[in-house]
């Protein structure tokens, strides 16, 4: 008997090359293929989602404008102790340098900016100095500075710069979390007229979820027609849930400014059907009624269209078993029908539980003081403060949240049993 597998590799195809090694070509061939046809997708991934991220995750603790302007103050005071203000010497001598150079530079505005993160009014007392500081030659350093200005006789400032020097610091997680430090260079909690952020993400992750649950209320019924009416019908009906996407955002929005605010289209129709009077106009816009409302209607589709996917393949003899077995329309709804849709629910709730959590556009116009995310907060930081460091932490400890939160649901639910389609 012939051994096979030697037959096999020793047969040689019309060119001469055994087959065994064009086989092997071919695949290589077939895998260079397939690598070339998803590299523009790779790239485009991690251009636009992975380098940003992880941008924005080394900003969070990544702040060396300080120690790169002030590099002299900032090498003595790593081993200074951090007690009330340096004596006379090196520490003053090295501040007067830096201040030199640094407005010789044009640099001493990055500097003072940094410090003015954390201690208001700051900016003043860097660029005020740095003009008398040329005039500084000689010793005592500390006396001459203190007549320029004498808020460098803080032990705050002092030690406000020793945490500003290293490149790699925690405090924008620290402002983050609503804490701060005090004289003595330990954590504490923020005065309560100053805790902004925990609230904020608080309010973030609430109105999400009820938005997510609002949008399931209504999404449900909706994506139910649409898998059990005829075709000719459900087809319109689709067409309704869709066209919101080829209306603009912001027009949507807008829209809702005017149909909720006081003198609105909702407050008058309410007032002409005499369910309210005159006087009892209710307020809906710019607090959280008018952004869980306007969100709910932007985000509805994300919510009907997993639904309908879902629903559309459950066979509707199910149902009708469930009845000719003796189960009334309700039962057989509850315990047959909608255990067969939970995959479908938990894709949406998730989709719209993470599209709300990152909204910006709706809650700015529509939100008002009360209405406002922690995504407006981010925002204002990237684009008025320019502390682009402190929005970082606030995005990072964001994308925790969620991470968390998908963690958890694929230990209670799991990831498996969720489709989009």
């Amino acid at each position: 008997m012939v051994d096979t597998a030697h037959s096999a590799a020793g047969v040689i195809a019309d060119d001469g090359v055994p087959l065994k090694v064009k086989l092997a070509r071919a695949t290589r061939r077939q895998k260079i293929r397939a690598l070339l046809l998803v590299t523009p997708l790779a790239l485009f991934i991690v251009l636009s989602f992975v380098w940003p991220i992880t941008v924005m995750l080394l900003r969070s603790f990544d702040s060396p404008e300080f120690g790169r302007v002030m590099h002299r103050t900032s090498a003595f005071l790593e081993n200074w102790d951090g007690t009330g203000v340096p004596p006379e010497g090196p520490a003053w001598k090295a501040l007067v340098e830096d201040l030199v150079q640094a407005r010789e530079d044009q640099t001493i505005g990055k500097a003072a900016t940094v410090v003015n993160f954390e201690m208001p009014a700051a900016r003043s007392l860097f660029t005020k100095s740095a003009r008398h500081a040329k005039n500084i030659t000689a010793p005592p350093y500390k006396d001459q500075l203190i007549a320029v200005d004498d808020g460098w006789n803080s032990p705050e400032l002092w030690g406000l710069m020793k945490r500003l020097a290293p490149a790699f610091t925690m405090r924008f997680y620290v402002n983050a979390i609503d804490r701060t430090y005090d004289k003595n260079g330990d954590i504490v909690q923020q005065p309560e007229n100053r805790r902004i952020y925990l609230p904020l993400f608080w309010r973030t992750f609430v109105m999400s979820g009820t938005v997510m649950l609002c949008c399931l209320f209504l999404g449900y019924p909706v994506a139910y027609l649409l898998s059990v009416l005829p075709l000719r019908t459900s087809n319109l009906l689709m067409i309704m849930v869709l066209l919101p996407f080829w209306t603009s955002l912001l027009v949507r929005t807008t829209a809702w400014i005017a149909m909720l605010q006081r003198e609105g289209v909702i407050n008058s129709l309410l007032v002409w059907a005499h369910i309210i009077s005159e006087k009892e106009r209710m307020q809906l816009i710019f607090n959280s009624t008018g952004t869980t409302i306007a969100m709910t209607h932007i985000l509805l589709p994300f919510m009907i269209l997993p639904l309908y996917s879902v629903m559309k393949t459950v066979p509707p003899s199910y149902m009708r078993a469930a009845r000719s077995l003796g189960a009334n329309q309700f039962t057989a709804f509850t315990r047959v029908y909608m255990p067969q849709t939970i995959p479908g629910v938990g894709a949406g709730s998730l989709l719209v539980f993470i599209l709300a959590i990152g909204y910006y556009i709706t809650p700015a116009l529509v939100g008002g003081e009360t209405g406002i995310l922690i995504s407006n907060m981010i925002a204002y930081h990237m684009q008025k403060s320019l502390n682009w460091s402190l929005a970082a932490a606030l995005g990072t400890i964001l994308l925790a949240g969620v991470m968390l939160l998908y963690w958890l649901y694929n230990r209670i639910v799991g990831v498996d049993n969720m489709k989009l389609g």
